[in-house]
């Protein structure tokens, strides 16, 4: 939970300090509105002021998981389940987090997997090859892909070094 500041905001202060927040980093509804509780306002005052930066674009759900999304999946590596999971944390509505996952292009997305499985294998010492295998298929989905794609992409990984 955030640090409690030792001053409180007017509801003008906060109002300017949400928009600077806003203005400088892509935020949804739920972070402007842990700020506004942090800084001391009330409840009907954090109402207001999220329904004037809502009015005024600088908060918008749909825009904040679409590039939640691009970023954590390009930047981040992560996988569709774990995206899903951190956007339903900051409560977005599910209809956005559909929309917003769809636009992960998934050529992209599986040959992140790759490189991130195949990076993972290189760093595994000589081992039985069902702990190779389970040790992959674990850090696959620890990061957050789907188990049948991660087994997948894991035996085509496996079959291809095998025949070299």
């Amino acid at each position: 939970m955030l640090k409690p500041y030792k001053k409180k905001f007017s509801k003008k202060e906060a109002m300017l300090k949400a928009e600077y927040l806003c203005s400088r980093q892509e935020k949804c509804e739920n972070d402007i509105k842990l700020k506004l509780i942090d800084w001391g306002l009330e409840e009907k005052e954090r109402n207001e002021l999220i329904e004037i930066l809502i009015k005024n674009s600088f908060i918008d759900n749909s825009r904040f998981a679409r590039a939640f999304v691009r970023e954590k999946s390009s930047i981040g590596k992560w996988g569709r389940i774990k995206i899903e999971f951190a956007l339903k944390q900051k409560k977005i509505k599910p209809e956005i987090i559909k929309i917003a996952l769809g636009e992960i292009d998934n050529t992209k997305y599986d040959l992140i997997l790759e490189r991130e499985l195949l990076s993972k294998f290189k760093s595994i010492k000589n081992q039985d090859i069902y702990i190779i295998k389970s040790k992959l298929v674990r850090f696959g989905i620890s990061r957050g892909y789907e188990n049948g794609k991660v087994f997948d992409m894991v035996n085509k990984i496996l079959k291809e070094i095998s025949s070299e």
